[in-house]
């Protein structure tokens, strides 16, 4: 296989990947672009032709060759990555036991997938219960041709129909069980994890089958929940699955903004209606794995979830997490009882296109819902809304915005500006839910960025390595650079990587960072750099130094204490010498 990824290496070049999905300029060798893996004014996306790599200086700090970037844009695993760049570079991959060993299982449970689709597709069109889900699907306003395009289905009410066909066709039921088709019991036996549903298959990016959502259209069936979906396996997590996301990926970087709606039906019903930029959680709470895959496409959310409770908490929920990451939002306002697949059934194709065209900024929608179904003569309403829209006011950056909107909201509530400025500033908002952990962030410190930037401007000039006098400022694998750059002033960049080959990534990325760099007075830089280094590390070492010395005075072990009290004096008055010396 090291040779199929070579071969599809040699006939790419990274520069035209990289620009068929985002657009890349000319910067001195390389060209650079804003990074499509996290919001940025300033482009530190930077792609090297002559090296194959790329790399974001930025805030994510991603990199690598061709095959991460796909990875990375499309969502996939490496499998995946390397057949999809092998059909662009006209590479038939060798079916060797490497490649057999690393297919096996996913491809196993995709074939499996797919045989349970055709099976379902079939129950619908020519069982009699089948038909009975296909009126139901047709009622709801769906057509003929997008029944077909999304491969809906129906799961026979019976304990082993799709397991006995999947067998038959010589599927293994520990393989069906992997794909989360079949439950075991304890006792040993299976039965059809999914059961007289509409069936609606979940499809990755490249629209291969990584799970079903099962829906009840029978309304007997009672204590049956609404909605099931496939459990976690080797294919499906729901924590990043999009439903639709194959079909709409294309339409939300051309239009560059996304429809993000709760339901299967209400994603295709979309689709259907020209709005084709529409993708759906499936019913599961939006998570920062959704908007990382969302943001590869564009940084403008539109959100169309229910507006029962549930559906307003998802909406502020998702509002949060989106606005951490960066996102511009917007919300289609709609009736509480009402989808936006009742929507387009019952008011057209058009009405749902304008509603989409008339989406409202967050902080509007949340106005309109504060002030919505009050009577606002009633001091009790009044009090309900500025309770409800006060805490958004409070939250926002801008004071001009601020003061617009308590402008407003002293208008419809007939009050003084300054009595609602009063109520505000008295306001405490509480913690945000949203846990930082959820904020996903590649920060480095400063420590570790001057490291890299006097690297990279040693490997620009390898004769600048005389200006470093201790090569212990650095940490590995750094000080390992320096000290084979030492050896050898001129030693290539393939002999560096062949004499620390565990550091070739970080290799990669010094390269790239090396040619990216563009200072007027690299070895005054680099020199500025040596000295703000030195200092940060002396502080690191008076911090360290003060925290041992409270700790062993805890203990009461005052020798220590002497000792370390003199060697952070001796590290004090080192460093106002210093200081006199450059006065």
């Amino acid at each position: 296989m090291n040779f199929d990824i070579e071969e599809i290496k040699a006939r790419l070049d990274i520069v035209d990947v990289i620009s068929s999905y985002i657009k890349l300029e000319k910067s001195g060798v390389n060209y650079r672009a804003r990074c499509p893996f996290h919001e940025e004014k300033t482009p530190s996306f930077f792609v090297s032709p002559s090296r194959q790599l790329w790399h974001c200086f930025g805030g994510c700090n991603e990199g690598g060759d061709i095959f991460k970037f796909v990875m990375k844009i499309e969502g996939v695993e490496f499998v995946d990555a390397l057949k999809m760049l092998a059909d662009k570079a006209g590479v038939q991959l060798k079916q060797n036991k490497e490649w057999k060993k690393i297919k096996s299982e996913r491809q196993t449970l995709l074939e499996i997938n797919n045989q349970a689709s055709k099976f379902y597709e079939f129950q619908l069109e020519k069982s009699k219960k089948g038909q009975e889900a296909k009126d139901y699907l047709l009622k709801r306003g769906l057509k003929e041709e997008t029944i077909k395009k999304w491969r809906l289905g129906y799961a026979p009410d019976a304990w082993q129909s799709l397991s006995d066909f999947l067998v038959s066709k010589g599927c293994a039921r520990e393989d069906l069980i992997k794909a989360g088709l079949i439950v075991k019991k304890e006792e040993g036996k299976t039965f059809d994890r999914f059961r007289g549903r509409i069936m609606f298959p979940i499809t990755g990016f490249n629209s291969e089958i990584i799970g079903f959502t099962g829906r009840i259209f029978d309304r007997s069936e009672k204590d049956e929940a609404k909605y099931l979906n496939t459990p976690a396996t080797l294919l499906y997590d729901k924590s990043r699955a999009l439903y639709g996301i194959d079909k709409a990926r294309l339409e939300i970087r051309k239009k560059d903004f996304c429809v993000l709606v709760e339901g299967n039906v209400d994603c295709i019903m979309s689709h259907q209606a020209g709005v084709e930029n529409c993708i759906a959680v499936s019913g599961t709470a939006l998570t920062p794995l959704h908007l990382n895959i969302i943001k590869r496409y564009s940084n403008n959310l539109v959100l169309a979830f229910d507006m029962d409770s549930a559906g307003r908490k998802a909406t502020e929920r998702a509002i949060d997490l989106a606005e951490k990451a960066g996102f511009e939002i917007k919300v289609i306002s709609q009736a509480q009882d009402k989808d936006p697949a009742d929507i387009v059934l019952k008011e057209g194709e058009e009405k749902w296109r304008q509603m989409v065209k008339e989406a409202k900024p967050v902080a509007e929608f949340f106005f309109n819902l504060a002030v919505g179904g009050k009577n606002l003569d009633f001091v009790e309403d009044k009090k309900k809304t500025l309770k409800e829209f006060l805490p958004k006011i409070k939250k926002m950056e801008n004071k001009v915005e601020q003061s617009f909107w308590v402008e407003k909201l002293a208008s419809v509530l007939k009050s003084k500006e300054e009595d609602i400025w009063a109520e505000l500033n008295k306001l405490k908002i509480q913690k945000d839910e949203i846990r930082e952990e959820e904020v996903l962030t590649g920060k480095k410190t400063r420590r570790e960025m001057l490291e890299e930037k006097v690297l990279a401007l040693i490997l620009k000039d390898r004769k600048r390595i005389v200006l470093i006098s201790d090569f212990s400022l650095f940490s590995s694998p750094g000080k390992d650079v320096l000290e084979q750059i030492k050896k050898k002033e001129n030693i290539s960049f393939e002999e560096l990587k062949k004499s620390l080959r565990e550091a070739e990534s970080f290799l990669n990325y010094l390269f790239l960072l090396s040619e990216s760099l563009a200072e007027p007075e690299e070895e005054e830089e680099l020199k500025k750099c040596l000295v703000e280094l030195e200092a940060l590390i002396k502080k690191e070492k008076q911090r360290e130094l003060q925290s041992q010395i409270k700790d062993f005075e805890k203990r009461g072990e005052f020798d220590k204490v002497k000792m370390l009290l003199e060697e952070f004096k001796s590290l004090i008055k080192k460093d106002n010498y210093e200081e006199k010396e450059e006065k």
